[in-house]
């Protein structure tokens, strides 16, 4: 995709406040002095096998490029590819009753939407969200001495490739799809509310791919601690087990020439920082002098937040991971 985008004009209108460039998680365009509009698309083939737990998923992960921005979703519209031969309408019904409650959650109304008859099921939505020109959330602002902060554990790829396969359980199944399903909307009223530097979403680029493209945004370097990185509790086991995603080793690929592991880090581990998320968590700089403030808000709104790293002025557009 960065490729491809290359090819095409650079973007030059003065209303853009985020464009492209810094392969941020949505675009932001200019209104007027108070108003910034927040705008992104995202869709997927089902990740689940249950169509309402699908549409829930779906809804959440489109929804979570707003709040990576600091912005409120406003309104949502449908995107659809439907197969009408192999599946009853019902299933269509199911999924989108999925992304309506997800979306009715998070206070957002759909508007309508698109639909297609497709060989491939396919279900997401784009979102409008709002945000004040002067307080839009980006992964370009990381400063030297913050810390980074991670507000859900890893390892949706790997456990949802076993599921796909009949190769997990029913509790494995509720516990990976109550994590997708849960909104970033409570994580980003605390950055808002306490005042952070960065963020992003972490999503199909794994964990190192979304932290590498804010040290490059940010031209600083990140430290992760791979001890305190929070991972999903049968991660590990599917991992080993080889139930990899095609994403996973495709992001590694990417990432190593500017990523320092250690000498003597297992490639397993290697690979669950690599592993895809769908509708993954916010990963935070936070002033070192704001950290205590933002995770207690956090807690207090009961969102998951761990501290797994800080930025570093060393090494431009460089992680260096330790154990």
């Amino acid at each position: 995709m960065a490729a491809a985008l290359e090819k095409l004009p650079k973007l030059n209108d003065p209303r853009v406040l985020v464009g492209y460039n810094t392969a941020d998680d949505a675009g932001v365009i200019k209104v007027n002095d108070e108003l910034a509009l927040v705008q992104t698309v995202d869709f997927f083939t089902p990740i689940v096998d249950d169509p309402y737990t699908y549409g829930q998923i779906a809804a959440a992960n489109a929804l979570s490029d707003v709040y990576a921005m600091g912005g409120t979703p406003f309104s949502a519209l449908n995107i659809v590819g439907f197969p009408k031969d192999l599946f009853p309408l019902e299933v269509l019904a199911a999924i989108l009753k999925g992304g309506q409650d997800k979306a009715s959650e998070a206070g957002v109304p759909i508007l309508g939407g698109h639909t297609i008859s497709d060989q491939e099921l396919k279900y997401g939505m784009a979102v409008t969200g709002l945000v004040h020109p002067q307080r839009i959330l980006t992964n370009a602002g990381a400063h030297p001495g913050d810390a980074l902060v991670l507000t859900k554990p890893i390892g949706t790829g790997t456990i949802t490739t076993a599921l796909k396969v009949g190769k997990g359980t029913a509790e494995m199944e509720k516990r990976v799809c109550t994590w997708m399903a849960l909104l970033n909307k409570g994580a980003a009223e605390a950055c808002i509310r306490v005042g952070v530097h960065a963020v992003t979403d972490i999503t199909g680029f794994g964990l190192l791919g979304h932290a590498l493209e804010m040290a490059e945004a940010s031209g600083v370097g990140l430290l992760l601690r791979f001890a305190d990185i929070p991972f999903m509790e049968d991660a590990r086991q599917t991992t080993v087990a080889g139930f990899i995603p095609g994403g996973t080793r495709a992001n590694l690929l990417h990432v190593q020439p500017q990523v320092d592991f250690p000498a003597q880090m297992e490639h397993d581990d290697k690979l669950l920082l690599n592993d895809p998320q769908t509708s993954g968590g916010l990963l935070i700089a936070v002033a070192s002098d704001k950290l205590d403030e933002l995770l207690r808000v956090g807690n207090e709104s009961g969102v998951f937040m761990k501290v797994i790293g800080e930025v570093m002025a060393a090494g431009i557009g460089r992680i260096r991971v330790v154990g």
